[in-house]
């Protein structure tokens, strides 16, 4: 098979089924590219759109995205999981600024110095929004070419994983680059996915090894897997008669880094001592309320909330830093963990009663 022939057949697919009205796809430009390949990492397009949106609307170009506070452009992401993305995103428009005369660069190397983008998403926003000929690997492309080639092995094994750079490379073509790398994304993503693909609108059927032995959903070969383990965290959910909720801002580096939280403590049992040592008081009722489970991509972490209503003189003995006291009845411009927002949710439903 002649090499450009899967680039051919990739294009003319794309031709007719591709996806051409995504919101990142108009007035292309660099910033517009990275903000939507950063959100996509790790996250499905129709869960990126709205997001995407609201972002764009609000952080117009660098310069407005670099000026932000980390709290705002946390408050923007927040839902979207994987909040380092944010931070390195905010990170990386300021050294855009400082460095680079607020325009993205427009050489690999300078671009992949920026946090959080490495080779695929350089490459992509050079192919994308400079039309310049470099190969991308993200999942859905690591899932075509996989199948395609019928290639055992985790990707996350470097042999494996440059042998997938090569067949990127080989197969990207010269002209036509930007459509061809939408092209690839767009066939993982709506053809050959994950769990049932639709083969039989495949440009790729006929000689497609994977296809062709009926194995396709053996491909590419999972990570090893482990059983996650099991941590366990209380948070503590002090509201005021005014109905605010304290929320403590969490370290820049860890989970939920830079986001608000409630404070926390490792079990039940521990918050008479924590209440004498953060507000010099030990008899306030609480009230336990269920369960609920959250999961990282290393461990489940099982989080008991503990409603504690207090009056509003001793929330002001609070003697932890970095805290605000929130109303959920009007949202602030913070990032919020996902547990916290569902919680702060069921408060505003409960107006402080006990749920069971």
């Amino acid at each position: 098979m002649p090499i450009n022939s899967f680039s051919q057949r990739l294009l003319t697919w794309f031709d007719k089924y591709g996806r051409t009205d995504l919101p990142w796809q108009k007035k292309i430009t660099s910033y517009r590219v990275w903000v939507s390949e950063i959100m996509l990492q790790q996250t499905q397009v129709n869960t990126v759109i709205p997001y995407y949106q609201r972002f764009m609307e609000r952080f117009t170009d660098v310069q407005t995205l670099a000026d932000a506070s980390l709290d705002e452009v946390l408050h923007y992401w927040t839902g979207l999981g994987y909040y380092a993305r944010a931070r390195h995103l905010h990170k990386a428009s300021q050294q855009i600024c400082t460095e680079h005369e607020g325009k993205l660069p427009i050489d690999l190397e300078k671009l992949m110095r920026l946090p959080g983008i490495g080779r695929s998403t350089g490459g992509a926003i050079l192919a994308l929004a400079h039309k310049q000929r470099y190969p991308i690997l993200d999942g859905n492309v690591k899932r075509v070419l996989c199948r395609y080639y019928a290639i055992d092995g985790w990707a996350g094994k470097t042999k494996i994983a440059n042998n997938l750079w090569h067949l990127a490379e080989k197969n990207t073509p010269k002209k036509r680059v930007a459509a061809y790398t939408q092209a690839i994304m767009d066939l993982g993503a709506t053809v050959c996915t994950r769990t049932k693909p639709h083969c039989q609108f495949c440009p790729f059927s006929d000689d497609c090894i994977a296809h062709q032995n009926h194995c396709e959903t053996v491909y590419p070969t999972p990570k090893p897997r482990k059983t996650l383990p099991i941590k366990t965290i209380t948070f503590i959910m002090l509201q005021n008669s005014l109905g605010e909720v304290l929320l403590e801002k969490r370290p820049s580096k860890g989970i939920w880094g830079g986001l608000w939280s409630f404070p926390e403590c490792l079990r039940i049992d521990d918050i008479p001592a924590w209440c004498q040592q953060n507000l010099n008081n030990t008899t306030l009722k609480c009230y336990t309320w269920q369960p609920l489970r959250h999961t990282f991509t290393h461990f489940h972490l099982e989080i008991t909330p503990v409603l504690i209503p207090i009056e509003t003189e001793i929330s002001q003995t609070v003697i932890l830093k970095n805290i605000v006291w929130y109303n959920p009845t009007q949202p602030q411009l913070y990032g919020l963990a996902a547990p916290v927002v569902r919680l702060l949710k069921q408060l505003t439903v409960s107006k402080g009663e006990l749920l069971l």
